[in-house]
């Protein structure tokens, strides 16, 4: 999603960029990552999304582990081209 502008984003696309934005501040100050935290937090940027979107991301981010998440790294992109030889 880097290389579109938030603007053209679906409003589907922007409810999950928030969600994560709020659980990756969440977890590098350390604090637990819930609905009610990451609600909190998109409030406070003075932003909505629809109420199921937090829960389902901490229940994945609880399930599966923050670290792991990070690691896997976006599964919505496609692959990466291999580095140039030289």
């Amino acid at each position: 999603m880097a290389s579109i502008p938030a603007s053209e984003l679906t409003p589907e696309q922007k409810d999950e960029l928030l969600c994560t934005y709020s659980a990756l501040i969440l977890h590098d100050d350390g604090a637990e990552i819930t609905p009610a935290a990451m609600t909190n937090l998109i409030k406070a940027a003075n932003c909505t999304v629809e109420s199921y979107w937090p829960m389902l991301m901490s229940k994945m981010i609880n399930t599966v582990g923050m670290a792991e998440l990070i690691k896997m790294g976006s599964g919505a992109g496609g692959g990466g081209g291999g580095g140039g030889g030289g």
